[in-house]
């Protein structure tokens, strides 16, 4: 019995391991395709480029921790939670989108002195095409998936 846990012990943990750097990958991967979706859509001079990508880098990097920080759980079922869960969800939603809308109107501050307000409007269009290219991409992946 000892010799079981001695082997499926480290198996289980490369397993995890595995599926860790995989989400790391895809994670690092979709990023990049963004960064390039980006780059093409706005057509940055090598001077906006410069200032650009910092300021995008340091708003991604703060949206992520407000969403890693929260704590929120996706609920699939409604009906199982109680009441008063179901408001501490809502205000943490809330205080999670207050400070998104915070760090949104830092970022816009700061891109008005790099960018003109038509490439910025050019980005924000950028960004919500990229999205839904990424979501069509998952509908058809799972579509896939599930015809198998």
């Amino acid at each position: 019995m000892k010799n079981i846990k001695h082997i499926l012990v480290p198996i289980f943990i490369f397993l995890l391991s595995a599926n860790i750097n995989a989400q790391k990958h895809d994670k690092e991967k979709i990023n990049a395709l963004k960064v390039a979706h980006i780059t093409e859509e706005l057509d940055l001079t090598a001077k906006e480029a410069q200032a650009f990508w910092p300021i995008y880098n340091h708003k991604e990097e703060a949206e992520d921790n407000i969403r890693e920080n929260s704590g929120l759980k996706r609920i699939n079922d409604f009906d199982a939670i109680s009441e008063t869960e179901a408001k501490d969800y809502l205000d943490t939603l809330i205080k999670m989108e207050l400070s998104k809308q915070k760090i949104q109107k830092e970022y816009y501050t700061k891109l008005k002195n790099v960018l003109s307000a038509k490439k910025i409007l050019k980005l924000m269009n950028a960004e919500r095409s990229f999205r839904r290219k990424m979501i069509q991409e998952f509908k058809q992946r799972h579509r896939g998936k599930s015809k198998k």
